[in-house]
């Protein structure tokens, strides 16, 4: 699995962008958003203009037993600490086999008995008396030496609310105590028995200086020992309160192969053949070929701890690196792939592919993620960006959202297959709250809305001015900045937005900003610097509902150095109330639950961002192709590649 990314302080000027939420959150990811073809133009033509030639004959399947998987990219590693890529992931599905699942916003246990729980047992807090010169989690999430002074969480305290400064005196703090128990029997590739202390050597690898990725968890853990052949605990440091507690089970690699038998070091593994091009797992696979530039053949693995289930249902699988979407389009028509994963460049052919589906030739694969655009509104900008307060009532916000018809930006763009939204997390997430306060396309409630407010047309010009607003001369225009990326879904839904407004009255001028520009660190940057009007650009969801985005307490100012994410500057004391109780619960308890569901419904109906619709993923496959499953938070789509099977006899 994937272990938690260090939090980082500031934007990492990258297509994926790590961000600190600072003590009491979850790392959240700004996702650079190139999901559509490269074009600006919002009205689309009624007719579909193949690239590739659909009437090609296709090919009869000779060979049931093996399928072939054409991706965009070659693999650039399958070590899992060596930075692989998403292309990576697909063939360490087939390798591997969990150890845990992420499907729809929760986590499933593939080779562990269970998920431990509070619940159960098998997952405890305890009160552990710690003294000056210890190592604990401080009031900030930090890992330190305890000293007098340092504001530390005592037993029993989740929030900073009730942390204290340590006065050199003995205390008790919280520490978790997490078991985890393997499946038995399970076997490496070549026979070998899989036991909790391969997964010990996993933690230890991600412990190692020479590993070059996140120690965040290991930073935080005082101890992960294999107490049997089967079971391993993990204990956390004092102080330190994880959500995802029953996330921390690490990868299992094989030690007796890697470390003993050929003395590999962790700098070694970063580029060895066993590692990196080879890899050993326990999956329904194992690799056999790799010829580079080119494919990489897997075979059914006879250790495979699903053997007695029939699985995997087909011998071989042939994965062919196709870097042109087109081709490899082209290539599934004919029968040459039997999938093409979303790690291809299918979104140009989305049109085409539609119509291939309505001729029973293909089937294409759009999935919604976790990804969700939105636009933030600056309401309380940095105190030098000075413009006139248009966003402090919350009715302008509300009617904004009125007038944006972005159930029209979804059809138009991503060809009706997402979906808009009205929270920071999807509607298919367990914690979604039922009864929010939604905001449908209707213009004319916008602009009554508006006119409630002070905003007018009085001069018919078209654009409204205000008219005894408090705060806002007489005559100001409604105008404004709405700030993006130059991405190209951003451009395009910019311009059905902007017009949008202007249907309304309200002038909006759009300013596209390279990445880097965008991106910048405060307090210089439009979007950190809180030194824009509007701005939209993905957040990413996952397990963890991210309420913190708009607290008091996230908005980036001096005192923080500019690395809060509330860029909007919304206050509302209700709502860091519900999100506060939220976060210093246990998940599954009472306030953990309401307070995120609670927190939701303030958000929906204050409006400090507009959540606009989920980004799409897209695949294909024949028509003959069975198991094919995609998920919202599964990163690769071939997960369940163990399922795959054929209709073909």
């Amino acid at each position: 699995m994937t272990r938690k990314p260090l939090r980082s302080l500031g934007a990492v000027l990258a297509l994926v962008m790590l961000l600190s939420s600072c003590a009491t959150s979850t790392p959240v990811t700004i996702i650079e958003t190139v999901v559509v073809e490269r074009t600006v133009e919002v009205e689309r033509s009624a007719e579909v203009t193949p690239q590739v030639d659909s009437t090609v004959d296709q090919e009869v399947r000779t060979d049931p037993s093996t399928l072939v998987v054409c991706m965009g990219e070659e693999p650039n590693s399958l070590y899992m600490y060596g930075n692989p890529n998403l292309a990576a992931t697909n063939i360490q599905e087939a390798v591997y086999d969990g150890p845990l699942d992420n499907r729809t916003f929760g986590y499933q246990p593939v080779i562990l008995k269970k998920l431990p729980s509070l619940d159960d047992g098998d997952a405890v807090i305890r009160p552990v008396t710690v003294q000056a010169g210890d190592i604990v989690v401080d009031a900030n999430n930090t890992p330190v030496e305890l000293t007098e002074g340092m504001q530390v969480r005592s037993a029993g305290c989740r929030s900073n609310d009730c942390a204290i400064a340590f006065d050199g005196v003995p205390i008790e703090m919280d520490q978790m105590v997490v078991t985890f128990e393997l499946l038995e029997g399970l076997l490496w590739s070549n026979g070998d028995p899989l036991t909790a202390d391969d997964s010990v050597y996993g933690f230890e690898l991600n412990a190692d200086p020479d590993t070059p990725t996140s120690r965040y968890s290991v930073e935080r853990t005082t101890s992960y020992e294999a107490t049997s052949a089967t079971v391993v605990v993990w204990t956390g440091l004092p102080g330190y309160f994880d959500e995802l507690y029953y996330t921390n089970f690490w990868q299992p690699f094989p030690r007796s192969l890697w470390q003993d038998e050929l003395g590999y070091s962790a700098s070694d593994l970063l580029d060895a053949e066993e590692s990196a091009r080879r890899p050993m797992g326990w999956g329904p696979f194992v690799i056999t070929q790799w010829v580079a530039g080119d494919h990489i053949t897997v075979e059914k693995n006879p250790n495979y701890f699903r053997a007695g289930e029939g699985l995997p249902h087909l011998d071989t699988i042939i994965f062919h690196f196709i870097p042109d979407g087109n081709e490899a389009l082209a290539k599934l028509i004919s029968g040459e792939c039997d999938v093409v994963s979303q790690v291809a460049s299918l979104t140009d052919q989305a049109e085409l592919l539609l119509k291939l589906e309505q001729e029973a030739v293909v089937e294409p694969i759009f999935t919604t993620t976790a990804m969700w655009e939105h636009v933030d509104f600056g309401i309380n900008p940095a105190p030098d960006y000075d413009r006139p307060d248009f966003f402090e009532d919350v009715r302008v916000r509300q009617a904004i959202a009125m007038c944006l018809d972005r159930q029209g930006a979804v059809d138009t763009i991503l060809h009706g297959r997402s979906v808009t939204i009205d929270s920071y997390i999807p509607p298919t997430h367990p914690l979604y709250a039922e009864g929010l306060t939604t905001w449908s396309h209707d213009p004319e409630a916008g602009v009554a809305l508006l006119e409630e407010v002070g905003w007018v047309d009085a001069d018919g010009d078209g654009v409204r001015e205000a008219s005894d607003i408090e705060g806002i001369a007489n005559g100001t225009q409604l105008e404004f900045t709405w700030h993006t990326t130059t991405t190209p879904l951003q451009e395009q839904y910019a311009q059905i937005f902007q017009q949008n407004l202007a249907d309304c009255g309200i002038k909006v001028n759009l300013e596209h900003l390279p990445t880097a520009d965008y991106y910048a660190d405060g307090p210089n940057g439009p979007l950190f610097g809180r030194r824009f009007d509007m701005a939209s650009f993905a957040w990413f969801t996952d397990v963890l509902p991210p309420c913190y985005l708009y607290m008091q307490a996230e908005i980036p100012t001096d005192e923080n150095d500019w690395t809060g994410v509330n860029h909007t500057g919304f206050e509302l004391a209700s709502y860091d109330e519900q999100c506060s109780r939220a976060l210093a619960a246990l998940p599954g308890s009472e306030d953990y639950v309401e307070g995120h569901k609670e927190s939701q419904r303030i958000f929906a109906e204050q409006l400090p961002a507009i959540p606009l619709f989920l980004h799409t993923k897209l695949a294909a496959i024949r028509t003959d192709v069975e198991g094919f499953i995609t998920d919202s938070t599964e990163s690769s789509d071939l997960w369940n590649i163990e399922a795959f099977n054929t209709t073909v006899p």
